[in-house]
């Protein structure tokens, strides 16, 4: 395992890392105890940074994170997230008084008297451009309640206006092999601005995995059947804004990325590990089998230029135009 530094943080982070949202609610069923044994898999293997939610299973993805990492929060670095739990459009939910009682409810149940990384969950254009947020931020921060902070993003827009607040340390955004936008202006800045990259959805959703047909039906309480269209969140959340059989055919596609690499999965993986702007890649897991397929795309043979090449022309002429929603 590689560590990489995190942007304007102190924190180096394991290249390949996870994202705990398929733990606590909203991907079908779960199981807690298969998932204690993953993140304790997960660590034992080398991993040092979690990333949550406070609406992940209303706060049930953070309370996992604390019995798991009891004893370790030293060495096991925890970025969790908020403002999703109120109206995103308010401006009350983004003040001193309504961010603080977010985070202290967050570190109760992270049982913990300090957060590594705080990063507002996808916040509209309109509070990022109002911009009072990020005071309150650097308050915490002084208080010494955050460590660092940053902004998951949907879009590019809203990824370069972050960059402008000098003290947003990360950006998280939505990036794959069927989602290459970030790629040409958002991720060079973001490098030339000492910003880390926090890699989400890299598999799209489990397109890229490579073991859907078109026809799979979707427990009813997984986003993958509820939010195929963007009817509770942003679509780009859910396969990354395809609709759902065009991405099946179009990972298809992508089937030839596995050779030498084991599978699909760990192919998609590595292919993100490649771009240099990046500072950890996300996936999300269920039990130790996924995180141990997942852990072998440390591995994996690197993706030659000719392969790179390939896959950012199979992009542009084949994918980019069925991505709907805010990108």
């Amino acid at each position: 395992m590689r560590y990489n530094q995190l942007g304007k943080t102190d924190l180096k982070v394991s290249e390949l890392s996870f994202g705990t949202w398929a733990i606590g609610g909203a991907w079908g069923k779960t199981n807690d105890k298969e998932a204690l044994k993953a993140l304790e898999y997960a660590m034992g293997a080398g991993v040092n940074f979690f990333d949550t939610a406070d609406v992940y299973g209303d706060g049930h993805s953070e309370e996992l994170l604390a019995k798991a990492t009891k004893g370790k929060e030293s060495e096991i670095h925890i970025a969790s997230k908020f403002c999703r739990a109120g109206d995103v459009h308010d401006l009350e939910t983004y003040s001193e008084k309504s961010v603080t009682a977010y985070l202290e409810n967050t570190l109760k149940r992270l049982n913990r008297d300090q957060l590594d990384l705080y990063q507002i969950h996808c916040p509209p254009l309109e509070i990022l451009k109002d911009g009072n947020v990020f005071g309150v931020l650097d308050k915490l921060k002084q208080q010494g309640k955050i460590r660092n902070y940053g902004v998951s993003v949907e879009t590019v827009e809203e990824g370069l206006l972050c960059l402008e607040q000098e003290n947003v340390s990360t950006l998280q955004v939505i990036f794959n092999m069927l989602r290459q936008k970030p790629l040409a202006e958002l991720f060079p800045k973001a490098k030339q601005s000492g910003v880390g990259i926090i890699a989400r959805v890299p598999l799209a959703s489990g397109l890229l995995t490579g073991k859907f047909t078109s026809n799979h039906q979707f427990e009813e309480d997984d986003h993958r059947k509820f939010n195929q269209n963007g009817d509770a969140f942003n679509v780009g959340e859910t396969f990354g804004g395809l609709p759902f059989e065009k991405g099946v055919a179009l990972s298809n596609q992508l089937n030839w990325v596995k050779e030498d690499r084991g599978n699909m999965t760990r192919a998609a993986l590595k292919w993100i590990m490649q771009q240099e702007e990046i500072s950890t890649v996300i996936p999300g897991f269920k039990n130790v089998q996924q995180v141990e397929d997942n852990l072998q795309a440390v591995n994996v043979p690197a993706f030659s230029s000719a392969e790179l090449e390939k896959i950012k022309t199979f992009y542009d002429k084949e994918v980019h135009e069925h991505i709907r929603g805010g990108y």
